[in-house]
């Protein structure tokens, strides 16, 4: 064996070595995991294939394709998460964007605000909602002492007050990662373009707009998933009319007892969530998805 030979083979066998070292580290992470999220997921898969008399079947399957009941459930869902995450947009882009033109001390301040809720439960905030928007609750007795109108109107329990609720608990999750890619703009940019004849207006939609389109991206995209799976706001603001996917799986279990067609409620909603991120990453970069690419 030459030399060349002898140093190939001390390189591969070092090479294994540190794969082994690497494994190694990496090992009490994997197992984790494994543990908090492959087996579960799979339990998943396994039992939404079990059929009402404990053997293998597709039942809990073609039920969801034979009732057009679940049909209405999944574009109800789809549609509560995608007016959601567009009333986000409107609102949250302009707060990101008056945020990230305020001096750092004030921005902060105004941080905090946007932070402040999630330091209140969520039941908490949803029920106060409800407090508010009721018949009888603060915003209709201001309405009518004001004279907006003259009867109490039905604002929740329904599509409306479930909007104002989600809207108000995903706003930060779009502010946050919006305003972060805003405030990492360079200036100099819009000063070049000012330089270059640019209105105020032309700067902000051709230099300043595309360059935050990765935040506002990945606020959309995180509020969206979230919103598929929500179960406490549209469950006390929806009072029963605005029936989503997550609701319908804890009646399958609560009421019926049927966790094959929870589960497989739960699978579908998987799949189908896991397609939305694929198609978003067609479109954007891991990076840009998480707000870290301009």
């Amino acid at each position: 064996m030459t030399a060349t030979d002898m140093n190939a083979a001390g390189l591969r066998r070092d090479e294994r070595l540190e794969r082994l070292k690497l494994f190694g580290l990496s090992s009490p992470a994997i197992l984790l995991v494994l543990v908090i999220l492959v087996i579960p997921v799979g339990w998943l898969f396994y039992v939404s294939f079990i059929g009402a008399d404990g053997t293998f079947s597709m039942e809990n399957y073609e039920r969801m394709v034979k009732r057009k009941s679940y049909a209405r459930i999944f574009r109800t869902t789809f549609e509560v998460s995608l007016l959601t995450t567009a009333l986000c947009i409107l609102i949250g882009y302009p707060l990101a964007y008056f945020m990230s033109q305020l001096p750092n001390r004030i921005a902060n301040l105004c941080l905090i605000t946007v932070l402040l809720p999630f330091w209140t439960s969520l039941l908490v905030r949803t029920y106060a909602w409800l407090v508010l928007l009721q018949k009888k609750g603060l915003v209709n007795n201001w309405a009518i002492n004001l004279g907006l109108w003259d009867e109490p109107i039905k604002i929740v329990h329904n599509l409306n007050g479930t909007l104002i609720g989600m809207v108000h608990i995903m706003l930060p999750f779009l502010v946050l990662p919006t305003y972060g890619a805003m405030k990492a703009i360079d200036r100099d940019y819009l000063k070049a373009a000012a330089n270059m004849g640019a209105s105020p207006a032309r700067a902000f939609w051709t230099v300043f707009f595309p360059l935050s389109t990765p935040g506002l991206f990945a606020g959309a995209l995180m509020v969206f998933v979230l919103c598929l799976g929500f179960f406490v706001t549209p469950a006390v603001l929806g009072g029963g009319k605005v029936i989503m996917v997550s609701m319908k799986i804890v009646s399958n279990i609560e009421l019926f007892v049927n966790w094959g067609a929870a589960s497989a409620l739960g699978v579908v909603l998987l799949v189908l969530t896991v397609v939305v991120l694929w198609i978003a990453s067609r479109f954007l970069k891991l990076e840009q998805m998480t707000g870290g690419g301009h």
